[in-house]
C-alpha cells in the first residue's frame, strides 16, 4: 500500500530520483512494431538505415521496444508503405517521400526537388529551419508523423545506353527517375518511368528503358547498371541531397510512452547521420571500381543543365499557382535555399574548389 501511494504521488521526477524507474520499465510489456522499407536488402546503405534505427531502439529500450524491419515487397509493396502507415496496417515505414508526388507534389519537398538544397542544407532546414514542422503540418492529413532518417548526399546523373551530347538527346529518352525529377525531365522532352529499385536492372537490360538513375557509385556498383548502360553522368541535378524519411502512424505514436517517443526521435537521428557517412566513405572506392569495369564518366553538357533549370522554374511557378500545400512549404523552402547558397558559396564552395585544384 505504501509503495502504491508513493508511486502515485511522486511523479516521474520523483521515481527517477528514487532509482525505481528500471523496475517500472522492466514491468512493461514488450512493444512490437513493424517497419516496411521501400528498398531491397541488397542495398545495405539505404535499406540498412532502417536496421540501424531498429537496433538503436532495441538497445535504448533494453529489449522492451522491438522494431522488425521488412524489405520492399515483403510486407507491403515498395510504393505501398505510405498507405499502410496511414491506415495503421503497419506502424512505421522508411521511404523516399518523392515517390508519392502523384498524390501531392508537396511530398517531394521532404526528400529532394530539382536544383534544390544539398544534404547539409536540407538537414539544417529540417532540424533548425522549420522544415520538419511544416512537413508534419502537411502529413497530419495523412495521419502520419515524419522524421528525417538518412540522406544519400548529392547523387550522380545516372546510366545511359548512348552518350548525351546535347539536350536534343534527352528528347524521347525513356528514363527511370525517382519521383518529382521526372516532372522536370518531361518538360525537357524525356519520358520518365517510376520503377522500384529492385526492378531497375531488368528493365534496363530488356530495353524497357533507355537510362536510369539510382543514387551513386556504391549502390550503382552493386546494381550492375554499367554492364548494360556504360555512360555514367553527373551531377544528378534532380537530387542535390536526397533525404529519406521515417513515417510513423500518428495515432500509434501518440499512444506510446513519452520515453519511447524520444527513443524514436533519437534513433532516427542516429540513422540519419550514419547513412550519409556510409555513402561518403564508400563512394570513392566504388567509383574507381566502376571505371575499372568500363564505366565511362561524363559531365552533363551545359545546355542540358540550363534547359533543366529553366523547366524546373516553370514547374515550380505552375505549382505555386495550383497547389496550396506546395506553395505554403516551398515559399519558406525557397527563402532558406537562397540564404544557404549565399553562405555556402563563401565558405564550403570556395574551400572545396581550392582543395579540388591542388595536388594531394
Amino acid at each position: 500500500m505504501e509503495r502504491r501511494r508513493f508511486l502515485k504521488g511522486a511523479g516521474l521526477a520523483g521515481i527517477l530520483a528514487a532509482g525505481t524507474a528500471p523496475a517500472i520499465i522492466h514491468a512493461q510489456e514488450v512493444i512490437r512494431w513493424r517497419l516496411a522499407s521501400s528498398f531491397p536488402k541488397a542495398l545495405d546503405t539505404i535499406y540498412g538505415a532502417a536496421e540501424d534505427f531498429a537496433n538503436a531502439i532495441n538497445q535504448m529500450s533494453g529489449g522492451k521496444f522491438e522494431v522488425q524491419v521488412f524489405a520492399g515487397g515483403e510486407l507491403v509493396p515498395a510504393f505501398g508503405v505510405l498507405d499502410a502507415v496511414q491506415q495503421g496496417t503497419i506502424e512505421l515505414a522508411h521511404t523516399a517521400p518523392y515517390y508519392f508526388f502523384g498524390k501531392n507534389e508537396a511530398f517531394a519537398l521532404d526528400c529532394a526537388v530539382p536544383f534544390g538544397l544539398n544534404s547539409r542544407m536540407l538537414t539544417a532546414w529540417m532540424y533548425d529551419g522549420g522544415g520538419n514542422q511544416l512537413m508534419n503540418e502537411f502529413y497530419a492529413k495523412y495521419n502520419i508523423v515524419s522524421l528525417p532518417m538518412g540522406n544519400t548526399g548529392a547523387q550522380m546523373g545516372g546510366w545511359y545506353r548512348k552518350e548525351i551530347k546535347s539536350v536534343d538527346d534527352i528528347k524521347g529518352l525513356k528514363m527511370r527517375i525517382g519521383g518529382f525529377g521526372g516532372r522536370v525531365l518531361a518538360k525537357v522532352g524525356g519520358v520518365p518511368q517510376n520503377i522500384p529499385g529492385g526492378e531497375i536492372y531488368q528493365a534496363l537490360e530488356k530495353g524497357t528503358i533507355d537510362a536510369t538513375e539510382w543514387v551513386g557509385p556504391y549502390d550503382d556498383l552493386k546494381l550492375g547498371f554499367y554492364k548494360v548502360a556504360p555512360h555514367y553522368y553527373y551531377p544528378g541535378w534532380w537530387e542535390g541531397g536526397a533525404q529519406l524519411t521515417l513515417y510513423i502512424n500518428k495515432e500509434k505514436f501518440a499512444a506510446l510512452p513519452k520515453e519511447y517517443q524520444e527513443m524514436i526521435r533519437a534513433a532516427a537521428s542516429h540513422a540519419h547521420v550514419t547513412m550519409q557517412a556510409k555513402y561518403d566513405a564508400r563512394n570513392p572506392q566504388a567509383l574507381k571500381q566502376l571505371i575499372a569495369n568500363g564505366a565511362q564518366l561524363h559531365r552533363f553538357p551545359k545546355d542540358v543543365m540550363d534547359a533543366a533549370f529553366k523547366a524546373r522554374n516553370e514547374v515550380y511557378a505552375e505549382l505555386n499557382d495550383t497547389n496550396p500545400d506546395w506553395k505554403k512549404i516551398y515559399t519558406e523552402f525557397e527563402k532558406f535555399l537562397r540564404d544557404q547558397y549565399a553562405w555556402f558559396r563563401l565558405a564550403d564552395l570556395s574551400f572545396d574548389q581550392y582543395m579540388a585544384s591542388v595536388k594531394l
